[in-house]
């Protein structure tokens, strides 16, 4: 069975977020833990990934939300414990003017190829993070790129509950990272 890790960004993804709809209906699914969700620190949240990291059964699969998509990329260039991928939705630009000054910390991401598959999902219309920025980054990082149509930030506030074109594309993901693990070639 596969361990997942979710990633959430600043406020820890609510009630009505998908990754806490996947959380509650999946039991392989768990939350990795920082000090505190509203007033993100660079270090503890990298230390509280690595610790959620670490304790999974099998190298996991992240599945991070906005600033924990660029905790994710940092963290990789850090930590050299073993994830099979990640899911990289709503990745924030740090340029933005939405961008919470208290995040600045996760600004500067590296550009470098993550060590790991990864798939970025973003909406047309993020005010977050424009598509200009997303596929530089998709490009910059090795990511495979899903541009998910006009979802904004594609959180609790978009309405998609559970998410299911969401669940879709990780499990799509999931049989890609197992595929690549075994030694399998993909075609594009």
């Amino acid at each position: 069975m596969t361990d997942f890790i979710i990633v959430p960004g600043i406020g820890g993804s609510g009630k009505a977020h998908w990754q806490t709809h996947w959380q509650q209906a999946n039991p392989a699914i768990r939350r990795f833990n920082p000090a505190s969700w509203d007033a993100p620190d660079f270090d503890d949240w990298v230390a509280a990934l690595d610790t959620a990291v670490g304790l999974a059964k099998t190298p996991p699969v992240l599945v991070a939300h906005s600033l924990g998509c660029l905790l994710v990329v940092h963290w990789q260039r850090i930590s050299t414990r073993e994830i099979s991928g990640a899911l990289l939705v709503a990745v924030p630009d740090p340029a933005s003017p939405a961008f919470p000054s208290s995040a600045l910390a996760f600004a500067d991401a590296p550009q470098q190829r993550l060590r790991f598959p990864s798939l970025i999902v973003a909406s047309t219309n993020d005010p977050y993070g424009s598509l200009n920025y997303v596929r530089a980054n998709s490009e910059r990082w090795g990511s495979d790129l899903h541009i998910a149509g006009p979802l904004g930030h594609i959180n609790g506030d978009s309405g998609l509950g559970d998410w299911p074109a969401g669940t879709e594309l990780l499990a799509a993901f999931l049989r890609k990272t197992q595929a690549i693990a075994q030694g399998a070639v993909l075609q594009p």
